[in-house]
């Protein structure tokens, strides 16, 4: 076994350190530039219109989720571990420089999940009354590679739905279990009683979850790190110059003496970036593909949304919160880097709520660790579809797996499950990279067509390879006084 882990490690290294990182960044400024800075114009409109929509009901029918829904569930699954316990193995390995390079990653990031998920829009399908998406069906209908659409599929329902609920789980009944001595065994079947009570409920389920739970998580974790930086206010100006003077001289405030040089510092920051908002992974495009909408780039700019949450506001919060208190240290063990980290962070709310910051930090990564599981398992459950068509018998064997999976994970060495997650999601983003880069012109022309509707007051688009019911053709040709197009 141990081996065998080795190799997973290499390769993982490999396509993290060596591949994944260009490819990544790549398509991001390659998006970014085709698409005309989408970051500057289309973020701003987006979360106005999010913010006013806030208070207002939306509802939608059975078998989709709402704009809103899906953005909660693709929140849901980038906000989990890596952007408090990651990020700051990121800073600790790499710096308070490695913030730059992260948020760097991210800004870029915005481009590439935009594409993503106008993408996972325009090929998506319907089966049993659902509506399903993602990259696997972008792959299949807009490449026309089934074998690269499958590889993409198997490699997805495996290394979220079962690798990536192990990593998460064992992410709460470490942090449970440290905070306030609960049995790993009482941990581990209360976990798996409340996530398959979820996950028998379906997409209405899972989409009612995300919405309710997500923005409760965020703002729970946003307030307690903004009230701590309020405790520290003087150390904010400081912290703000060692990120940046940290980017590109590390050694100016210390790292070269301790082995930290801007190599380590660009490393660290941007593949933490890309990882934390899974940006270009092809996880986040299932929720998208969901969403009713009346246009695909109305989702893309939703999309968005979600890398700007999870980079710019719950990462940066964890640096911040690092720094400002002085937890910081650069210091701590390699050989240990996760768990020192995690401990880093926790000293850091302590600083300010005593022993009861350590409980916090603890509901708030088993919150986050629990909403991971609910969006990778929805992720995966795409690709199951995709693969089987939704046979009724294969996705409750699915479930079963999934849910002992998750039970298995609680008592599972966290490090040899980490490299597998690594190593899996690397897998998902080769052929999700390729895909994108091969479609970007496809993007730009769906950009360019919900421009061209804005102007004409009418926002609307063919989804030529959905199967709509007929009751939702002839209300549609109603709509649209149209014969022979559906017009949505």
């Amino acid at each position: 076994m141990g081996q065998l882990m080795e190799i997973v490690n290499m390769i993982s290294k490999i396509l993290w350190d060596y591949i994944l990182i260009f490819g990544l960044m790549g398509i991001g400024i390659y998006m970014t530039i085709k698409l005309r800075f989408p970051q500057f114009s289309r973020l701003i409109p987006s979360l106005k219109k999010m913010f006013l929509g806030l208070g207002k009901s939306q509802k939608t029918d059975d078998g989709k989720m709402t704009p809103f829904q899906a953005l909660s569930t693709a929140v849901a699954a980038q906000v989990g571990t890596g952007n408090i316990v990651g990020v700051a193995t990121a800073i600790a390995a790499g710096g308070p420089g490695a913030a730059f390079w992260m948020l760097l990653a991210a800004f870029f990031g915005m481009a590439t999940i935009f594409s993503e998920a106008v993408l996972a829009q325009k090929y998506r399908e319907e089966k049993e009354g659902e509506l399903v998406g993602g990259p696997a069906y972008y792959i299949k209908n807009g490449l026309k590679s089934n074998i690269i659409a499958k590889f993409f599929a198997i490699i997805a329902a495996i290394g979220l739905g079962i690798v990536g609920v192990m990593v998460q789980s064992n992410s709460i009944a470490g942090a449970v279990n440290s905070a306030f001595g609960v049995p790993i065994i009482i941990i581990t079947i209360v976990l798996a009683f409340l996530v398959l009570k979820i996950l028998i409920g379906g997409m209405g389920s899972i989409a009612k979850f995300s919405e309710k739970v997500v923005p409760i998580m965020a703002l729970m974790y946003i307030f307690g790190s903004i009230i701590i930086i309020l405790f520290n206010i003087s150390n904010l100006i400081p912290t703000i110059k060692s990120i940046f003077i940290g980017a590109f001289t590390p050694q100016a405030i210390g790292g070269g003496a301790l082995g930290i040089t801007i190599q380590h510092t660009i490393r660290f920051g941007l593949a933490r970036g890309l990882f934390s908002n899974e940006a270009g992974l092809g996880s986040t495009p299932h929720s998208h593909a969901v969403a009713e909408t009346n246009h695909p780039a109305e989702q893309g700019f939703v999309a968005m949304i979600g890398v700007f949450i999870s980079t710019f506001v719950i990462c940066l919060s964890t640096v911040m919160v690092n720094i400002t208190t002085g937890a910081y240290d650069p210091t701590i063990n390699a050989s240990i880097m996760t768990e020192s980290a995690t401990i880093m962070t926790q000293n850091s709310f302590s600083s300010v709520f005593g022993n009861v910051g350590a409980m916090f930090l603890a509901v708030c990564l088993s919150f986050f660790s629990l909403t991971t599981i609910i969006g990778w398992y929805f992720f995966a459950e795409a690709n199951i579809k995709f693969l089987f068509n939704s046979n009724k018998l294969t996705l409750t064997i699915f479930k079963i797996f999934s849910v002992l999976a998750l039970s298995i994970g609680t008592f599972v060495n966290p490090t040899m499950i980490w490299q597998l997650v690594d190593l899996f999601t690397g897998m998902m983003a080769l052929p999700n990279i390729i895909a994108l880069f091969i479609l970007s012109k496809e993007v730009k022309e769906i950009l360019i067509d919900y421009d061209r509707c804005k102007e004409k007051g009418y926002i609307h688009w063919e989804y030529a390879h959905q199967n709509l019911s007929k009751k939702d053709v002839k209300r549609n040709k109603i709509k649209s006084g149209l014969s022979t197009t559906i017009i949505k």
